[in-house]
């Protein structure tokens, strides 16, 4: 049975992990599945979004325990190349000139919270959970930091790191790691009536603003204008906008 399943409809292309036995932990075959699927996603015009969901009642619960522990026998060396073989995937995703979306229903935790925090847009369940609890396992949710310090800011990444306190999905939400939230029931639907919208969407102009928002990080505000402003006039050029101003004017 492969570690991810994926499936191409009218653009959009759902990744979906597919190790429900082990609450779709991350190990080292699903981890290189899911770098072959954003390769995948990057060269095929016929992919226009990513929905990424899990398998079974969880999302994912993080990282593979038995490879965590196996992994305490290994070299450091040997360790950092798989934890950045990991995080090229969350970074991977951020590049990608294509809208990354996750549907979380159960748990999305350590490893998995990250994953979840990678993506784009994030629309959870009502009963969803999600948490960052490697700290209870003496361990550092060191790969995720990064991206969970933009998400959720300064004190409340730190509170979650150092607890390891898992959020309900309403606080998930008033945190800043989740974009929607919706009845459990109708997750599925909702996450494919808003990965359809995206999908209908432009293409040039979804890249420019995926590309431009996190070109946002680090610039000064003027800077950020001025960015802001190079893009607008890139934008300005492309078929979409000329098609969309054309049919604007003709109504």
């Amino acid at each position: 049975m492969s570690a991810l399943f994926g499936s191409l409809e009218s653009g959009v292309l759902s990744l979906t992990l597919n190790r429900p036995d082990k609450r779709n932990a991350l190990n080292a075959e699903l981890i290189e599945a899911l770098h072959q699927a954003l390769e995948r996603a990057d060269l095929d015009a016929g992919v226009r979004v990513v929905l990424l969901r899990g398998a079974g009642k969880d999302f994912c619960a993080g990282a593979d325990l038995d490879e965590l522990l196996a992994s305490a026998d290994q070299t450091v060396s040997e360790n950092e190349r798989a934890a950045l073989r990991l995080a090229s995937v969350f970074e991977r995703m951020r590049a990608l000139p294509k809208p990354v979306l996750a549907m979380i229903q159960g748990r999305a935790l350590a490893g998995g919270a990250g994953l979840a925090t990678a993506c784009d847009l994030v629309l959870a369940g009502a009963g969803a959970q999600i948490g960052y609890p490697e700290i209870q396992r003496g361990f550092v949710p060191a790969l995720v930091m990064a991206l969970l310090r933009r998400a959720a800011g300064e004190k409340a990444a730190l509170d979650l790191v150092l607890t390891g306190r898992v959020l309900a999905a309403e606080e998930a939400e008033r945190a800043g790691l989740v974009s929607r939230i919706c009845p459990d029931e109708e997750l599925e639907s909702v996450a494919l009536e808003l990965a359809g919208q995206l999908a209908g969407s432009s293409g040039t102009a979804i890249a420019l603003t995926k590309q431009l928002f996190y070109q946002m990080d680090g610039l000064s505000l003027n800077e950020g204008i001025a960015r802001g402003a190079q893009v607008n006039a890139v934008a300005r050029q492309t078929p979409d906008f000329r098609d969309a101003i054309a049919r604007f004017l003709k109504r």
